[in-house]
């Protein structure tokens, strides 16, 4: 089973730039986007073979997440309960006979870190929601997170400490969430390899001499580690800011 998480900036914008060439190659059995950008009846997507799903943001081309998958799952929910969560349409959650597969695009904490505290209570309720799926199944949890967890996941780290996606108290919630028997998938297959990002700044040159961050993840439950087969960032991949990631996992071995 091949499952894609990839923030694609303004989901529109992205297929101008290829998207529908990747989505084809990469034939995935999942496909997971934030940052759609868009209201409903503002696209039509035409994905032969997969069901859709989307979660759009009350505010005009803002947030937005969607999933599109090959096998139609058991049941959908929008949002972890909180009122502004879903008017963001930040979280989609599929459930599927073996796992639960949960879509995110994490808030920014912004760069004077003024809704920093706003991000803190939401790692805190997603926390405690996916504590909670993982008592009745596994759960595959994938999405822009908005934290680059380690000094190796950053080019600049010496620089960028205490900057938003860097603070010391995102950096903790993620240790928080992987204490609690979760695995980042990436790190388990490519534990001290330099230099994979997942996000580069839109400035002259940047991605072209990857100074980048890895803020985009694929994490699951610790109990089917056995069932991974690989996780890796395509980085070649254009048409966002961030490249798609992808996460492959031996189905009968859930």
């Amino acid at each position: 089973m091949k499952l894609v998480s990839w923030n694609v900036n303004g989901i529109r914008a992205c297929v101008r730039k290829g998207f529908l060439d990747y989505f084809n190659e990469v034939d995935a059995d999942i496909f997971c986007i934030q940052e759609s950008k868009l209201q409903e009846g503002q696209i039509d997507l035409e994905l032969e073979g997969y069901h859709q799903y989307w979660n759009y943001a009350e505010k005009k081309g803002y947030s937005g997440t969607a999933v599109f998958t090959k096998k139609e799952p058991i049941r959908v929910h929008y949002g972890v309960g909180e009122e502004e969560t879903q008017d963001e349409g930040r979280i989609i959650t599929l459930e599927f006979e073996d796992f639960y597969l949960v879509n995110v695009y994490t808030p920014n904490a912004k760069r004077d870190l003024s809704r920093l505290d706003y991000r803190l209570d939401w790692e805190d309720k997603l926390f405690h929601y996916l504590v909670e799926l993982d008592k009745t199944k596994p759960v595959i949890y994938c999405g822009d997170l908005n934290v680059a967890h380690h000094e190796i996941d950053i080019r600049n780290y010496k620089t960028n400490y205490g900057n938003s996606g860097f603070t010391v108290e995102e950096r903790g919630k993620m240790t928080r969430l992987l204490d609690a028997g979760f695995i980042d998938t990436l790190r388990y297959f490519h534990p001290d390899t330099e230099g994979i990002y997942t996000w580069w700044s839109y400035m002259s040159k940047v991605r072209e001499r990857n100074i980048g961050w890895r803020i985009d993840y694929f994490i699951v439950s610790e109990r089917i580690k056995n069932a991974l087969e690989q996780s890796e960032a395509h980085s070649l991949v254009l048409g966002s800011d961030h490249c798609p990631i992808v996460l492959e996992v031996n189905k009968e071995l859930l």
